[in-house]
């Protein structure tokens, strides 16, 4: 009796399903028709991002903890969050990127894939670290991990390749500092998830000339907040 040889692991089919089932199910629902978008999420392993203990929740509509036991503010963002801010900011072939909050690095390399460059800042020492080893397992090699608090001393940290044509904030502020717009470039965009509880909004802005921006609030999503941003003063005149 002969056996097949090209039958697939079962566990390798399931991942395949739960990868198909995301896309269809939670991201396209989410308004990303971007092809270049989806196909990313097809072809770069999101379980490969996902820390072990949490391995089931990989493709999962929430948002996953990047430690155990896990740390507050510490968070994968669901699929369909990280597909709209891809498509939202339009990462070009020539495009230097800023990312903040590289987590487990999952979205620096849905940025690195579409980008020439990316650097990517992550306060947690041990998240970055990983970051590191999971990108590189995964081939990609323009995405420059760095442990450093991005808010400290004016947002130093963030001047390294700028000015830049995209900046991504992976997780929510309460207001958007001024220091970061005039770090993009003519034409650049910024992503980040603004407010606060029980109201956030994805913004977008974009730098329309030297002195002139404009501002899309397209979707809503209650997002962890990022370390150390500032807080608006509660005090208005």
């Amino acid at each position: 009796m002969s056996t097949s040889n090209t039958a697939q692991p079962t566990h390798a089919l399931n991942v395949d399903k739960a990868r198909f089932n995301m896309i269809e199910q939670q991201v396209r629902p989410w308004d990303v028709a971007d092809s270049t978008v989806l196909g990313l999420l097809n072809d770069v392993p999101r379980e490969a991002f996902t820390p072990e203990a949490y391995q089931s929740l990989a493709f999962a509509d929430l948002d996953v903890p990047l430690s155990t036991p896990p740390v507050e503010g510490e968070s994968m963002l669901p699929p369909k969050v990280q597909a709209r801010v891809a498509q939202d900011v339009a990462v070009k072939p020539t495009d230097t990127v800023l990312h903040i909050g590289t987590g487990s690095g999952f979205m620096a390399a849905l940025l690195g894939k579409q980008a020439k460059s990316v650097l990517s800042l992550e306060i947690n020492p041990a998240l970055a670290a990983v970051a590191k080893a999971n990108l590189q397992r995964a081939g990609i090699t323009n995405v420059d991990v760095r442990c450093a608090d991005a808010t400290a001393q004016g947002f130093k940290a963030c001047e390294g390749q700028a000015p830049y044509d995209v900046i991504v904030l992976s997780g929510s502020v309460a207001e958007v500092p001024p220091a970061l717009l005039h770090m993009l470039k003519v034409g650049g965009r910024l992503s980040a998830i603004v407010g606060n509880e029980p109201m956030m909004r994805a913004t977008l802005i974009t730098r329309a000339s030297d002195t002139a921006f404009t501002t899309e609030q397209p979707w809503d999503y209650l997002a962890p907040r990022l370390k150390n941003f500032p807080q608006p003063s509660a005090f208005r005149f």
